[in-house]
């Protein structure tokens, strides 16, 4: 049952992460409300994974994941190379995803990062002549919206661990022993 609940604020999450992405790409913001609803879900996540579990590795692992975070992007903040509402963001997505999937998410992050610093360098890429205009525009403001690569590998991460956890009950036969 503690899985189960785990498993439901961690898919709580995708249409949350989803309207960051949209939003941050549309106006540029990330609202703190939604930051704090991900912190609230990551955190209930974690909690019933640590008594699920018995311990409380993960957690302290997340908690200090996202210090470390938040710390090191803070002076890009200060220098105004990076939005505050993305410094938050980065410093709650090792609640969402857990110490164990801070590697994946890591990898992710670059991909998508990379893509999205292609598209706007290169907006031609793209079919679309609205959507390309609106690059542009980005373009010469000189801003990327960083909150769509971040959505984006959070939610590819926590996918796969949902997935990876549904196939270990469904392979251990826990089911089974329910009915």
């Amino acid at each position: 049952m503690l899985l189960a609940g785990s498993l439901l604020l961690k898919a709580l999450a995708f249409p949350l992460l989803a309207r960051i992405a949209w939003l941050d790409f549309t106006t540029q913001k990330i609202s703190n409300r939604d930051v704090l609803l991900l912190l609230c879900l990551g955190l209930g996540s974690l909690q019933f994974l640590s008594i699920l579990s018995g311990s409380w590795w993960d957690m302290g692992l997340s908690a200090l994941a996202g210090l470390v975070l938040f710390i090191a992007l803070f002076p890009f903040w200060a220098l105004r190379k990076v939005g505050a509402g993305d410094v938050k963001l980065m410093a709650v997505v090792p609640f969402l995803t857990g110490g164990s999937g801070l590697a994946l998410f890591s990898v992710l992050l670059l991909v998508f990062a990379l893509a999205t610093a292609a598209i706007v360098k290169n907006p031609f890429m793209l079919p679309a002549g609205a959507f390309r205009l609106y690059v542009q525009h980005l373009d010469r403001k000189g801003v990327v919206p960083f909150g769509v690569p971040i959505s984006a590998a959070a939610i590819c991460t926590i996918a796969f661990q949902i997935y990876a956890s549904l196939a270990l009950v469904r392979s251990s036969g826990i089911l089974q022993q329910l009915n």
